[in-house]
C-alpha cells in the first residue's frame, strides 16, 4: 500500500541540444542528489534527454530511440540502485513514427508511458505524432500517478478525465518558454485546485535556437498551494505531498453550511458541447 506522504522533486535542468550522453549524465546526477535528500519521485523536463528545438525530421530521427531502449534501461538501473522513481521526457521511435514521450520509471523498471496528446506547431512537436492511446492513471507503489506533457494541461479535460480515474498526483514534464509565462503562473495551480490533486511541473532553463526557457518549476498541492517553486536557473526543488487528500473530494468547511464535492457537484449533461465535433460526426453518419 502506498504511503500517504510522498516526497517529490522537480529537476529543473538545462538540456544540451542533440547530446543524449551529456544529458543522461546530468539526469543521473540529479537523481542521485534527489535520492540522497529523500525524494521518492523526481520529475524531469520534457525532452530532457535531447533538447526540444529540433530543426528537422533528420535530427528528430537521430535523437529518437525505442521505449524500452538504451537510455530508459540506464535510468531503470539507476532507479533500482537508488530505490526511487523518475519521470523523464524523451523522443520515442515506434515503428516509423516519432512521439514526444514521458516515461515513469521505478525500481522495478518502466511502469508507464505517455505520448503527448496535444501538439503545438513548434520545436520537435512539428515532427511528432499525436499520442492516440487512452488516458490512464497508473497504480504504483508510491500512489496513483498520471502523466501529461506541457501543452496537454492547456486542455482541462485531460486532467479531469484522469481525476475521474482516481488520480492522486500528476507529473508534468514541460518546456515552457518566454511568451507563455501564464503556464507556470496559472495553469499548474488551476489544474491542481479544480481537480483537488497534487501536481509536479518540471520546466527547463537555458536557450535553444531562439527559444529561452524560463524555469519556475512548481510543486503544487491539491488545494492549489505552491509548496516549492524554482527560479530561473538550474535547480532541484522538493516538497512533501499528501497522497490521501486527493481522495477527499467532499470538502467540508462548516458541516451543513459550507460544503462542496467537486465530482458529485458536476453537471455532465450540461457539458455535451465539449465533444460536439465527435457528436456531430456520429449524428451525420
Amino acid at each position: 500500500m502506498a504511503s500517504e506522504r510522498l516526497r517529490v522533486a522537480a529537476a529543473q535542468t538545462a538540456p544540451i541540444l542533440m547530446d543524449k550522453e551529456a544529458n543522461l549524465t546530468g539526469i543521473a546526477d540529479y537523481l542521485e542528489r534527489a535520492a540522497e535528500a529523500g525524494a521518492d519521485l523526481v520529475v524531469f523536463p520534457e525532452c530532457a534527454l535531447t533538447g526540444y528545438a529540433i530543426a528537422d525530421i533528420v535530427e528528430a530521427r537521430e535523437m529518437a530511440e525505442p521505449v524500452p531502449g538504451p537510455s530508459t534501461e540506464s535510468i531503470e538501473r539507476l532507479c533500482r540502485k537508488l530505490g526511487c522513481w523518475a519521470v523523464i521526457g524523451l523522443i520515442e521511435s515506434s515503428e516509423r513514427n516519432l512521439y514526444n514521450t514521458a516515461v515513469l520509471v521505478g525500481p522495478g523498471g518502466i511502469a508507464a508511458r505517455h505520448r503527448k496528446a496535444h501538439l503545438p506547431h513548434q520545436g520537435f512537436d512539428r515532427f511528432a505524432m499525436r499520442g492516440g492511446g487512452p488516458l490512464r492513471v497508473h497504480d504504483t507503489a508510491i500512489g496513483r500517478i498520471g502523466l501529461a506533457i506541457c501543452y496537454d494541461i492547456f486542455f482541462p479535460e485531460t486532467v479531469r478525465v484522469l481525476t475521474l480515474m482516481g488520480l492522486e498526483l500528476l507529473a508534468v514534464p514541460t518546456n515552457w518558454a518566454e511568451g507563455v509565462e501564464f503556464y507556470a503562473m496559472y495553469l499548474s495551480q488551476a489544474r491542481a485546485v479544480e481537480n483537488h490533486v497534487n501536481l509536479v511541473a518540471a520546466n527547463r532553463v537555458g536557450q535553444e535556437r531562439g527559444f529561452t526557457f524560463y524555469g519556475r518549476s512548481r510543486i503544487v498541492d491539491s488545494y492549489g498551494r505552491i509548496l516549492a517553486e524554482a527560479g530561473g536557473g538550474e535547480e532541484l526543488i522538493m516538497a512533501e505531498v499528501d497522497m490521501a487528500e486527493p481522495g477527499r473530494k467532499h470538502i467540508v468547511r462548516i458541516p451543513g453550511e459550507w460544503e462542496i464535492d467537486i465530482l458529485r457537484d458536476r453537471r455532465p449533461e450540461l457539458y455535451r458541447l465539449i465533444c460536439a465535433k465527435g457528436i456531430l460526426e456520429e449524428e451525420g453518419e
